[in-house]
């Protein structure tokens, strides 16, 4: 249990509990968030949890539903589609920065990075090292308000379910992607760097669309919940 002697108030510890939950999939799409529940859990009042609560409901990853209290949202296809749009926005845009602002260990790291996920396949590992892989691009664009925009946008993204890299051919064809983005910025080509980029993340999202369409009675353009 995490104390205010600690200097972190309990609220925002709780807050990143919930957040690391959602991401690792403790936490799913109408899940319901009961107060005692998470209170008994994360080991701290109801007062926290209910601070936590808010917090996750201004980033519009929790929503109050009829007869069930808060809960976590469900993205309609939109939704989906917006946020992807905005990832290939966004991350092209990082990825154009870090041609011309990386250093040449950040680009060292990144490559060493993207080798470690070539190995690792599809173990759980290489998830991570994915999102890792990610973020340290961003570092590497040094553009802080361009890191918050994406920061915001990660919060919504948690609520898409499993990773794109759980597809069969996705974590070696991710990896593919990757070297194609390093390569332009080792070349100090923002352009295809972020050309390559907005490839990468458009590939993830046709296969998050190939699994939209998989599930039973829903196409899509439907309006109702798809995930």
């Amino acid at each position: 249990m995490t104390t205010e002697d600690d200097g972190t108030p309990q609220g925002n510890v709780a807050y990143a509990r919930l957040l690391t939950e959602l991401r690792e999939g403790r936490l799913n799409p109408g899940d319901r968030l009961r107060e005692t529940e998470l209170a008994d859990r994360l080991g701290v009042s109801r007062t926290p949890v209910r601070e936590a609560i808010r917090q996750l409901e201004a980033d519009g990853i929790v929503t109050h539903v009829p007869r069930q209290g808060a809960t976590i949202r469900t993205l309609d296809y939109a939704e989906v589609m917006e946020l992807y749009e905005m990832r290939a926005v966004l991350e092209g845009t990082a990825a154009r920065l870090a041609a011309r602002a990386a250093s040449d260990i950040e680009i060292e790291e990144l490559i060493d990075m993207n080798r470690q996920m070539g190995e690792m396949a599809n173990a759980p590992e290489a998830f991570i090292l994915n999102r890792q892989f990610h973020a340290a691009l961003l570092d590497a664009a040094k553009n802080r308000f361009l890191a918050r925009s994406i920061h915001t946008l990660q919060k919504a993204l948690m609520i898409l379910g499993p990773t794109t890299l759980t597809d069969p051919d996705r974590a070696e064809k991710a990896v593919a992607e990757h070297l194609g983005i390093l390569d332009a910025i080792k070349a100090r080509d923002g352009l295809r760097a972020e050309a390559a980029m907005r490839a990468h993340i458009e590939a993830a999202q046709r296969v998050r669309v190939r699994a939209l369409r998989a599930l039973p009675h829903r196409t899509p353009g439907y309006d109702g919940d798809l995930l």
